[in-house]
């Protein structure tokens, strides 16, 4: 695999669909979220190939019952092995969305994962996948040059039967992203969703252009659930 020019990266979040994932079934069933982390090799016998692989994982969700209800969809699919909760949680250091966080162990089938595929024609992951509403989100650099994104993206769809669209690409000198996105990252999709309409409707002009009670009316939420969501997210994004 050649390697470009690497002054400059091109970076693409993807929105992401492939078959017989636990995580993509798990929050499609689900409220909530998984973060992915990392993929370990599981341990066995001397002399047996390797039948499955350990990931860390974080869920994330609003409550404790969203989170209990999404873990229990991951240990019921077909598709998953032991899973394993953490004792001591570290997710808030990981920046992981969500009100409650829980990280967890969980084994599955390495055949899969489309990580392989994607690596195999190009894309690196820069960033842990996000896994909500049975789609994957991934943040990930393209290392050969920009005009071969589309054909490199036709091949993993061939090989891993997978659905995959850009969400967003640019190319530019080398450099991660900004703080705000980071801080974006960290919010829960509900946060977001309030978040950004808020902004986009004039809520944070002076004078302002639009009202809670608008706000409300717009998303078709209450004004109390509509403040609660935009709270914890001016929160999370205000934070030193």
């Amino acid at each position: 695999m050649a390697i470009a020019d690497q002054t400059t990266t091109t970076r693409l979040t993807l929105d992401l669909w492939h078959p017989n994932c636990w995580a993509i079934e798990a929050t499609d069933q689900t409220d909530g979220g998984v973060l992915a982390h990392a993929i370990y090799t599981s341990p066995t016998a001397e002399g047996e190939s390797h039948q499955k692989v350990q990931g860390l994982f974080t869920a994330f969700g609003d409550d404790e019952a969203e989170v209990d209800q999404l873990l229990a969809a991951i240990q019921e699919s077909e598709h998953s092995g032991d899973l394993s909760e953490l004792q001591e949680r570290f997710g808030r250091e990981r920046n992981a969305p969500g009100n409650v966080v829980r990280e967890f162990f969980v084994e599955y089938d390495p055949s899969d994962m489309v990580c392989p595929t994607l690596l195999k024609h190009g894309f690196v992951h820069s960033a842990p996948v996000r896994i909500e509403d049975g789609r994957e989100e991934w943040q990930v650099c393209f290392v050969n040059d920009r005009t071969e994104v589309q054909d490199a993206l036709e091949s993993v769809r061939k090989e891993a039967g997978a659905e995959v669209a850009i969400n967003s690409i640019t190319t530019a000198e080398n450099g991660g992203g900004t703080e705000r996105d980071q801080r974006l990252d960290t919010l829960t999709t509900q946060q977001r969703r309030v978040f950004e309409h808020a902004r986009e409707a004039g809520y944070y002009e002076w004078p302002r252009e639009t009202t809670t009670r608008e706000l409300a009316s717009d998303l078709d939420v209450s004004k109390t659930t509509m403040l609660e969501h935009l709270r914890k997210a001016e929160a999370k994004l205000l934070d030193p």
